[in-house]
């Protein structure tokens, strides 16, 4: 591929992606990526270590936005700049100095899920289809037109694990083939619908609550939204954490009770708002060690018609 490009990339999704570039021949000028942050969970490989094994140049910044960016971009002198999963937004100023332009990976099915965590925000929602997007890079975030995008299908059971692993699967085919053709001039352009977009915000560990007065579904995809390698979904009982890291919903409940209540302690049922009932799989107190949801009760010395 004759094509010189700027990266600008992290996580296992830029990895790929890289990683693409790198087997069908783009010649990678340099690498900016974010340094790993102490204690955060690194699940991912390393985009600065696979960029070191090549030889090429790695910037790792969490402020893009000084002036030296410009022409540290610039003197790199890239035909195209690409963006995979890079947390920060890019300078126009900076996107500016390649002349075949600048293009962004998103992990959703734009103009749905603009904005930040949309794997996570998307299996919230219950959306039985997620997807990658590769769209042009202007002044709104994930707002350019598209070059290329495809879906996967994702089951109401399966976590955010899972999402992550089937774009990955498809990722790097759907960003090679792109790239090829914008080196060649050949790519297309669909211009995004704003009035079908829908933009979500960033998510922190407070943000996985949930309260049993929620459908069991709600709570449910929360659970598979946020596990691991996030971190996790959980209530509050006695002022301690409760997270629980797998959940099936079973349906309707056979007794009066109100919600939070324990329908059966082997297997762990717990009464919902709407009047479903969820299996807790796997559960963790605060400071305590992963159990069966069963295990949890019988530590917990939980009974029918216990109150969690």
């Amino acid at each position: 591929m004759k094509l010189r490009a700027l990266l600008f990339a992290y996580q296992e999704l830029g990895y790929v992606c890289f990683q693409e570039l790198l087997a069908r021949g783009a010649d990678v000028a340099a690498l900016i990526t974010h340094p790993d942050a102490e204690g955060e969970n690194i699940w991912f490989r390393s985009c600065a270590k696979l960029a070191r094994e090549n030889g090429i140049p790695v910037h790792e910044t969490e402020e893009v936005l000084s002036e030296k960016w410009p022409a540290l971009a610039s003197s790199y002198k890239p035909d195209i700049i690409f963006s995979m999963m890079f947390r920060k937004m890019i300078p126009m100023e900076v996107l500016a100095c390649a002349p075949k332009g600048a293009y962004n990976l998103h992990p959703s099915l734009l103009p749905k899920y603009r904005g930040r965590c949309p794997v996570n925000w998307a299996l919230i929602n219950g959306e039985p289809r997620i997807g990658i997007t590769l769209h042009e890079m202007v002044k709104r975030a994930d707002a350019g037109a598209i070059v290329a995008q495809t879906a996967v299908n994702i089951g109401p059971d399966e976590d955010v694990s899972d999402a992550y692993a089937k774009l990955a699967a498809v990722a790097p085919r759907l960003f090679g083939d792109a790239a090829e053709r914008l080196a060649l001039g050949t790519a297309g352009r669909a211009v995004q619908d704003d009035a079908l977009a829908t933009k979500f915000g960033g998510r922190g560990p407070k943000d996985g609550e949930f309260s049993w007065d929620w459908p069991a579904r709600r709570i449910h995809n929360l659970v598979r939204a946020v596990a691991r390698p996030y971190p996790g979904a959980f209530w509050t009982a006695g002022g301690k954490k409760i997270f629980v890291w797998k959940t099936a919903v079973r349906g309707a409940a056979q007794k009066a009770a109100a919600a939070g209540e324990a329908e059966s302690a082997s297997p762990l049922l717990v009464r919902c708002g709407d009047g479903q009932l969820l299996e807790l799989l796997r559960v963790q107190p605060e400071n305590g060690a992963e159990t069966a949801g069963a295990e949890f009760a019988i530590a917990g010395k939980l009974r029918e018609g216990a109150a969690l």
